[in-house]
């Protein structure tokens, strides 16, 4: 039986490019494979690796809008805002992705020269045209046929107000209590959750919101992303000094919740989430 908690949704986010700014929006479809124009698009360097802000901070400071057609609209420091519209299906090109291959849509070199001055680097811009084929998520966790986008593993990451208010506690008792109070920023969520207590989403294995109904993967572990002030791209020590203390599972730090969505449809700020399992 099901069972109902005061919870809702503070808030959605779209990063529809790996790994640069993200984009707030007051509701998003969920589709198979994550949030639609979530992490659809890439950068690949030249040795085909995919480019991520863990050896690249500064691309913290690009910030993505994702368009009605599935183009994206970028702007950064120093830049002029660049409109990339979706490639025509045709030639992909090979991008290697943590332990994974995968293959892309190359867009307009204008985008590659773009984004390659911002980083100065070499790079290319592709999109994922066909995530319903292109990413199986890791067997040990997916099911035959579950994909995932250019996440780094699962199609969506949920995490709490509450959990993030108790983090931020813990880091103003710790060695560097000058870093905090943390944004929500810094993991890089797609759904935040109101309401709730801190941690309580420890104990949930499937939760729907509205009537869209997800299965909890994993407890998401952290990187050094999470260290990357959004807004100016300086790294610190944490969060990942205080979940080491506190919120530690083998070489695991644990922040969120990783989903696999097990239906779709639309889910807005303010839906209420109900605990399933």
């Amino acid at each position: 039986m099901s069972t109902s908690v005061p919870v809702s949704i503070h808030s959605i986010h779209i990063h529809p490019l790996k790994a640069a700014g993200g984009h707030a929006a007051r509701e998003a479809v969920v589709e198979p494979w994550g949030l639609a124009g979530d992490r659809r698009w890439v950068l690949i360097d030249s040795a085909g690796r995919a480019v991520t802000q863990r050896p690249h901070p500064r691309l913290a400071l690009a910030a993505v809008e994702p368009l009605a057609d599935g183009g994206i609209r970028a702007s950064a420091p120093g830049r002029e805002p660049l409109t990339v519209g979706v490639p025509e299906p045709g030639e992909t090109v090979p991008v290697e992705f943590l332990r994974d291959k995968s293959e892309t849509v190359p867009a307009d070199p204008a985008a590659d020269a773009w984004f390659s001055a911002f980083l100065d680097l070499d790079v290319r811009l592709g999109h994922l045209e066909a995530p319903e084929t292109r990413r199986p998520i890791n067997a040990a966790y997916g099911r035959p046929g579950e994909t995932v986008s250019f996440a780094d593993a699962f199609p969506l990451l949920l995490t709490t107000l509450s959990s993030l208010d108790a983090l931020n506690s813990l880091i103003a008792q710790g060695d560097h209590a000058d870093e905090g109070p943390l944004p929500m920023n810094r993991f890089r969520p797609n759904v935040v959750v109101e309401g709730v207590a801190p941690w309580a989403e420890d104990d949930w294995s499937r939760l729907a919101v509205g009537d869209v109904e997800f299965r909890v993967a994993r407890k998401c572990a952290r990187c050094v992303v999470t260290t990357t002030d959004q807004r100016t791209a300086e790294r610190g020590k944490e969060p990942l000094r205080t979940l080491a203390h506190h919120r530690r599972s083998g070489d695991q730090l644990l922040f969120g919740l990783n989903l696999i969505p097990e239906s779709t449809g639309t889910i807005r700020i303010g839906d209420p989430l109900t605990i399933l399992e």
